[in-house]
């Protein structure tokens, strides 16, 4: 049976599902397409979906810049009750603007109001506490735009804390100048600046979110039968947070003795990853490195096209490509869908459907080999959802 909504944006899309009698379909997916480019792949999931026959639900929900520019919420209430009642999440992609920008673009009566913009995407990690971020990397052979095909890298990313906590001030309130003074000498410093000049962002680690999230590193190696996890940090200068990761990890690897610990600073990573990636299984660290490090890593195996992402907690979890919007593409059909799909391939790990995750898989691999069916930044003229449709039909 088809259902067909209606997308704020002017989009239909459609999603098939099965009933059978009063049978509950076996899991309910929350279906957010989000902006731009989202709804263009989300289609294309849609039509693996559909081929591998999984058992689900789909229901859509409102999230993004339309939202935030008509309501002043680009997460509305209703959609985190939805996710509330679902098993998971597909996700498509948002547009994000710094606070000034997303202002203005607020519906005329909105402004003024005291609304202020925040990524729904992050809210959505907060609120759900999905703590680890899986980024996987790998190189699928016959792709041109590897940097080698020898690449297989797994990301894991703390995915609440850090930078990305929301702690931030500007101007620095007084009172809390006043406690920073007090606790840290080197606050001297900026004694005299005046308080509107000087903006604050807290960079919070805590010793629950460093084990959490190495420990989950280590798991996915001990599972996989990977060699060695490496952690990345800085703590020759950021000595507190840093340091907090790596006195963690080194606890931690005691409990895993097959497997190595290597330690490594973030801005020699990036250089040792461009020098030698293949030297490296599985890389941990904290939320804003993690962004970083996830970001290039994707780029040696072709790009953000290729860049998959799981936002993992206890008892839910949302999976999504990592690219942005990319509103000049939107309705297109352009882009491509690789990330999507290697997205909804984690989703069904997840779900512990592995063999259709193992198909899929395999699917998108055969394309890339194959390299007939490829989208424009492969040197192809194939659009989304003809790499979507010859996927499908490997499975």
């Amino acid at each position: 049976m088809a259902q067909i909504w209606e997308i704020p944006t002017g989009y239909l899309l459609i999603l098939d599902f099965k009933i059978r009698g009063n049978l509950m379909a076996k899991y309910k997916i929350a279906w957010l397409s989000g902006d731009g480019i989202g709804m263009d792949v989300m289609e294309a999931a849609r039509i693996i979906l559909k081929r591998i026959g999984l058992d689900a639900e789909y229901i859509p929900g409102d999230v993004g810049w339309e939202f935030w520019k008509s309501e002043g919420n680009p997460l509305p209430e209703r959609t985190v009750d939805l996710l509330k009642n679902t098993d998971c999440c597909l996700f498509g992609a948002i547009t994000s603007k710094p606070k000034e920008e997303a202002e203005l673009e607020l519906d005329p009566a909105l402004k003024g109001k005291g609304y202020a913009y925040y990524s729904p995407i992050v809210k959505i990690r907060q609120k759900f506490n999905l703590r680890t971020n899986l980024r996987p990397c790998k190189a699928y052979f016959g792709n041109p735009l590897n940097y080698r095909d020898d690449i297989d890298i797994v990301v894991f990313r703390e995915n609440t804390e850090d930078l990305y906590s929301g702690v931030e001030f500007h101007p620095l309130p007084s009172e809390v100048m006043d406690v920073l003074l007090k606790h840290h000498q080197r606050m001297r410093k900026f004694e005299k600046t005046p308080l509107e000049d000087i903006a604050v962002s807290l960079r919070i680690v805590t010793r629950v979110a460093a084990q959490n999230i190495v420990r989950d590193a280590f798991e996915y190696a001990k599972k996989h039968k990977r060699r060695s996890v490496t952690i990345v940090e800085k703590p020759n200068v950021i000595r507190e947070t840093s340091g907090l990761m790596i006195r963690e990890a080194r606890k931690i690897a005691r409990e895993y003795p097959e497997i190595e610990l290597w330690e490594t600073n973030i801005d020699a990573m990036c250089m040792w990853l461009i020098k030698n990636p293949q030297d490296y299984d599985v890389l941990v660290t904290s939320n804003m490195f993690g962004d970083i490090i996830s970001d290039l890593c994707a780029q040696l195996v072709g790009g953000l096209g290729f860049a998959s992402s799981g936002n993992i907690g206890d008892d839910y979890a949302l999976f999504e490509p990592t690219h942005g919007s990319a509103p000049k593409y939107a309705g297109l059909y352009k882009v491509n869908p690789t990330a999507m799909l290697l997205a909804t391939k984690l989703m069904l790990d997840w779900l512990e459907e592995t063999d259709k995750a193992l198909s899929l898989e395999s699917a998108i691999a055969k394309v890339i080999k194959e390299g007939k069916v490829k989208t424009y930044d492969m040197e192809g003229d194939s659009s989304t959802l003809d790499v979507a449709n010859e996927v499908a039909r490997k499975l």
